[in-house]
């Protein structure tokens, strides 16, 4: 090898070792990006309800696990039916992924969300052995709204029922047990899935 030849070759050499080392410094330690409001990492407050198979459940005990945690009542006529059905879809989407993923939803309804509408809201929208729908009694419900930053009102009477205004929320807890990012009702299933693979890779 001529003297021309290996000085372009140590060019060329030096050229890629710093495209290396430009990549690293910039690559190292960042931290994956989440679609969403970015909740800043704060610890979610932890709670224990009962579900709709009568079990004892608590946000604490899915640690090492992403969690999405979200607020519906079981009577819903619009939103809350909807929302089910987009998580449906997020966790058919995650496929095999899907059972390190807990999906919790609490009650904004104390009076009209029995067990047994629990139960039936979950099968109803597929959700029965997916997610976790949990009951409590207004004493036990209202610190978990508050902890959350949830409004629930008192049933309304309607000439089919009652309605319940709430916020609307979709809370994505990482795997240890940390608010990461917030999403409103008409977030996509793929946007949410996307958010849990990251999640699953930290």
């Amino acid at each position: 090898m001529n003297w021309r030849l290996a000085s372009r070759f140590a060019v060329v050499i030096s050229a890629l070792l710093v495209g290396v080392l430009v990549f690293v410094i910039t690559h190292a330690g960042a931290t994956p990006t989440l679609q969403g409001t970015d909740l800043g990492g704060v610890s979610a407050p932890n709670f224990s309800l009962t579900d709709q198979f009568g079990n004892q459940i608590s946000l604490a005990q899915f640690r090492g696990h992403p969690v999405v945690l979200t607020f519906l009542y079981t009577h819903c006529p619009d939103t809350c039916p909807l929302i089910a059905d987009k998580l449906r879809l997020t966790l058919t989407t995650l496929a095999g992924e899907a059972e390190n993923v807990g999906v919790l939803a609490v009650s904004t309804d104390p009076q009209g969300d029995t067990q047994s509408a629990a139960y039936q809201f979950s099968q109803t929208h597929h959700l029965l052995n997916q997610w976790h729908f949990l009951i409590g009694t207004a004493s036990q419900l209202q610190p978990v709204w508050a902890a959350y930053h949830i409004y629930a009102s008192a049933p309304t009477p309607t000439a089919t029922g009652s309605v319940v205004g709430h916020s609307v929320a979709i809370y994505v807890l990482d795997k240890q047990g940390k608010e990461r990012v917030f999403l409103a009702e008409d977030f996509a299933p793929n946007t949410l899935a996307d958010d849990l693979r990251t999640l699953l890779n930290e």
